[in-house]
């Protein structure tokens, strides 16, 4: 964006409570807070909810925490079944919706505006009650992949679970309408193995799997063996936010996937990495989203339709539009 960061000071208490003191004045001014609630997710949610507290009480004008990688986006409804005392009555589980009390959270906290990437579920914009911003960095991937210039008709995009359908299905519409195929995982009963079954053909095909997160890699590593077995000649994993818990690393660096990429909405620890790993930056999607939030302008024309992949890359003074073909 072409601006310096703010300065703040943030310390930890001997006891583990968050000290934040801004070191700049910023009365009247629009404040972006940028920090994604990922690994240790309780300890950066409350220090994002101090430091939105502490631009409040500084009379900042306009404060938009933007969050990169939501982390109880996960927890956005009960799922849980539970049987009642009366015979066919079933009712929902005893669970927490964690999702909209962090949107409450963040909204009593004082920000105005929330700005993040990727949820989980569109139906959590819904738990705030403050305008949010929702980006994909669906772009950033696609603009990766057409540089490595597979053909389309070797091509085919895989959903690993249904619940990712619609996702993969709009991934597919960009790269020149691939075909499409899903992952049906079921459980016959508690403690059974699960069953695995492939809708649509990949063999001989590129495989390229898209989900939104990847957490422990158990369900999309089980997917790309199936996929090797049905006669995938190549399997690319794509994926918004590296959560990589334990065992992921082992999982993904098995031999499964050509490639494993991934987005820094979440910060990759040196640890994590691996020869297979490719990281892209979204950097310029979220700077040009800031400016569009702060000039009042249109965030759903962020991209160009169609099937051409639109990055907008903007400094302060000037505005590149870099076009990636099929």
């Amino acid at each position: 964006m072409g601006l310096e960061l703010g300065k703040i000071n943030i310390k930890r208490f001997a006891d583990g409570e968050i000290y934040v003191q801004l070191q700049e004045s910023v009365r009247g001014c629009d404040v972006y807070l940028v920090q994604p609630t990922c690994p240790p997710a309780n300890e950066n949610l409350m220090e994002l909810l101090i430091m939105i507290d502490a631009c409040r009480r500084a009379s900042a004008k306009n404060i938009t925490a933007v969050i990169p990688y939501f982390g109880y986006a996960r927890a956005d409804r009960k799922v849980k079944i539970a049987r009642g005392k009366v015979l066919l009555i079933q009712t929902q589980g005893r669970e927490s919706i964690a999702a909209k009390l962090v949107a409450n959270l963040i909204t009593e906290a004082g920000a105005n505006r929330v700005l993040a990437c990727d949820l989980h579920s569109g139906q959590s914009m819904g738990y705030f009650d403050i305008p949010v911003d929702h980006v994909y960095g669906q772009p950033v991937v696609l603009d990766y992949l057409a540089s490595k210039r597979v053909c389309s008709d070797d091509l085919v995009v895989v959903s690993p679970d249904v619940g990712g359908v619609a996702r993969a299905r709009a991934f597919a519409k960009k790269l020149s309408d691939a075909p499409l195929a899903i992952v049906d995982k079921r459980r016959h009963g508690h403690n059974v193995a699960e069953v695995m079954n492939l809708i649509g053909d990949v063999k001989g095909k590129v495989a390229v799997m898209v989900d939104d997160m990847i957490d422990t890699a158990g369900t999309i590593s089980k997917g790309a063996a199936l996929l090797h077995q049905e006669g995938a000649r190549e399997v690319y994993a794509c994926t918004t936010h590296a959560v990589f818990s334990p065992p992921a690393i082992e999982r993904l660096s098995s031999g499964l996937f050509q490639e494993v990429i991934i987005t820094n909405t979440i910060p990759v620890l040196e640890k994590n990495y691996f020869p297979q790993l490719t990281v892209l930056s979204v950097a310029n999607l979220l700077g040009e989203t800031i400016w569009r939030v702060h000039d009042d302008c249109s965030v759903s024309n962020h991209f160009a339709t169609s099937n051409n992949v639109m990055i907008v890359i903007r400094s302060r003074f000037n505005t590149l539009y870099y076009l990636v073909q099929d």
